[in-house]
């Protein structure tokens, strides 16, 4: 029988993003699992409601963190890790090995020839496969490409945060169509990830709450019942060909380009310039608007 970690899920509205801490009830061991930054993109001003409701959940909780984790590199948020590791004293921070093609990826499209390329802004970056504990509870990491080069899930007993892959069942799967990104990719992942015990839990990176409730969790089972995407058990030709011709609808993210400049840098703001100010880079024209 699985072990069965504690999960408390947080939404950050503006992005639709949820955000986790994940614990061993049993020895109060945790982790934080794609914790947001806020940026609010007219004032071009940084703050950390989000990650304080964290970390005064886990410091009245009494959850020893252990890890801060990203699953990717996300176009749609910042990332507060490297706020919450200074906070909690240094708390290593992880994400997937493939990070560095990300990075290479971006470091082009932003014009960034100084940006180190080798994951190095990280303390740890895992394979497929690795495994670590939190407390009693084995954690093993799963490459999980298509919505990004660098995807990742973590499965923690019986809870896997499972990122940009699915949505909710009603919301179908999540979109493939940013730079690396491959429709290919994300049906070979959906399917590993289906192949978890019926009664695993999934948690998901993202909920836009389409006339209900905002909601994070729907087991193996139930994504396989009722996933609008997958219900059907399609195969993987026609899969694809839904998600790209949704995909080829969809904007970009309002808050992209902003953030994926700070996020391949583990979180990290753009180093101060001469005056002492931070300064964002926007690549013009090369994106298509839709």
């Amino acid at each position: 029988m699985a072990a069965h970690p504690e999960v408390r899920a947080f939404w950050d509205e503006p992005t639709g993003s949820w955000q986790y801490v994940v614990h061993d009830p049993a020895t109060m061991a945790g982790a934080i699992v794609d914790p947001v930054l806020d940026y609010d993109p007219l004032a071009a001003a940084i703050s950390t409601a989000n990650a304080q409701k964290i970390l005064d959940y886990v410091r009245e909780a009494g959850i020893s963190v252990e890890w801060i984790l990203d699953t990717h590199p996300h176009a749609d948020h910042f990332s507060a890790a490297v706020w919450l590791s200074e906070q909690l004293g240094g708390v290593p921070r992880g994400i997937g090995e493939h990070v560095v093609k990300v990075q290479r990826l971006w470091q082009g499209l932003y014009n960034l020839p100084d940006l180190p390329t080798d994951g190095s802004q990280w303390d740890r970056l895992f394979a497929d496969g690795e495994r670590f504990m939190l407390g009693e509870i084995p954690v093993e990491v799963m490459f999980s490409p298509g919505h990004t080069l660098a995807s990742v899930t973590y499965v923690a007993g019986d809870a896997a945060f499972v990122h940009d892959t699915f949505m909710m069942p009603d919301s179908g799967t999540s979109r493939a169509d940013f730079p690396g990104g491959s429709s290919a990719d994300l049906y070979g992942s959906l399917m590993r990830i289906l192949a978890l015990p019926e009664d695993t839990r999934l948690y998901v990176g993202h909920d836009y709450a389409p006339g209900r409730q905002a909601a994070c969790m729907a087991t193996v089972a139930e994504h396989k019942a009722s996933n609008k995407h997958l219900k059907d058990a399609p195969d993987e030709a026609t899969y694809r060909n839904r998600r790209d011709e949704r995909d080829a609808t969809l904007p970009l993210p309002k808050l992209m380009l902003a953030a994926l400049q700070v996020n391949i840098r583990g979180g990290r703001l753009p180093e101060p310039e001469a005056d002492g100010a931070q300064y964002l880079k926007i690549p013009l024209n090369k994106f298509d608007p839709r």
